[in-house]
């Protein structure tokens, strides 16, 4: 079975998932790693539709590492895709993601929405899991000149006025997804 990297993440407007599929081209574009993109079903309700599958357990245990994406709900995760990792106690007391690589990825309605603050508190049920985290380098130019989304801590998208993804938006995920898939084929050996 060829190795894949889960990209599971939570979207309601659609540019997380927009960010998810350009980080899944990056994943594509580094030889012999797979994408899986799954999302998180919605608190409350009735299943939302969407063009993607619900994530199982099975789908996080076998990848070979991580990507995490949701848009900013007051500088944190949005409350779907926290409460499907609180479900994730049996596979924290197994290890199960030790020493795998991961990254996360945001979107916001406003420039100043808290784009770093969700990375961060992302990060932080990863950490747990024991999973490595892996971010955006300078080496990524784009970094330095972008005006639109785009952080060390991840790729980030700025929803303003419902626009799509800027180009810098794309390279920066398509580079992370590129990255994230390198370390992880790096780590199978």
């Amino acid at each position: 079975m060829t190795p894949y990297i889960l990209i599971l993440f939570y979207s309601r407007g659609g540019r997380t998932a927009d960010l998810a599929e350009v980080l899944a081209e990056g994943v594509l574009s580094a030889s012999g790693m797979e994408a899986r993109l799954r999302t998180v079903p919605p608190l409350g309700g009735q299943p939302e539709d969407n063009d993607y599958l619900y994530c199982e357990t099975a789908d996080m245990v076998g990848a070979a590492g991580l990507a995490m994406g949701s848009p900013t709900r007051f500088g944190t995760m949005a409350a779907p895709l926290k409460h499907w990792w609180e479900q994730t106690t049996p596979q924290w007391l197994n290890g199960d993601l030790v020493d795998k690589p991961a990254c996360v990825f945001t979107s916001t309605s406003t420039l100043h929405g808290g784009q770093e603050a969700t990375l961060l508190s992302m990060m932080l049920p990863l950490l747990h899991h024991g999973l490595i985290i892996v971010g955006t380098p300078y080496s990524e130019t784009v970094l330095h000149t972008t005006e639109s989304g785009g952080s060390p801590y991840g790729p980030t998208h700025w929803d303003k006025d419902q626009r799509s993804l800027s180009r810098d938006e794309k390279t920066l995920a398509k580079a992370q997804g590129r990255r994230l898939a390198r370390l992880a084929m790096a780590l199978q050996t």
